[in-house]
């Protein structure tokens, strides 16, 4: 398991308190490990939700058409990246 940032902490947090995840803490969830699928096991609602919190609190905003968005929501490290980057 990779090491999570500081940056990609927060967002786990984020993560975790937005899909009410209840099977691991945010510390555990590894910073490259697929969020769909068999990762993490994320499904198109636990998008929108973490969308809409990511929207509150960094202020950016998450379009499901656009390609960077889907890129973004590939593992923690890449949406951590995708936030820090558009905030």
């Amino acid at each position: 398991m990779s090491t999570q940032t500081e940056s990609e902490l927060k967002m786990a947090q984020l993560i975790a308190e937005a899909i009410n995840l209840e099977d691991m803490e945010a510390e555990e969830i590894d910073p490259e490990e697929q969020l769909f699928g068999d990762g993490l096991g994320l499904d198109s609602i636990d998008a929108l939700e973490i969308s809409l919190a990511i929207s509150q609190e960094y202020g950016v905003q998450m379009k499901a058409e656009d390609e960077t968005t889907r890129e973004a929501f590939a593992t923690l490290r890449s949406l951590t990246a995708y936030v820090e980057s558009n905030k």
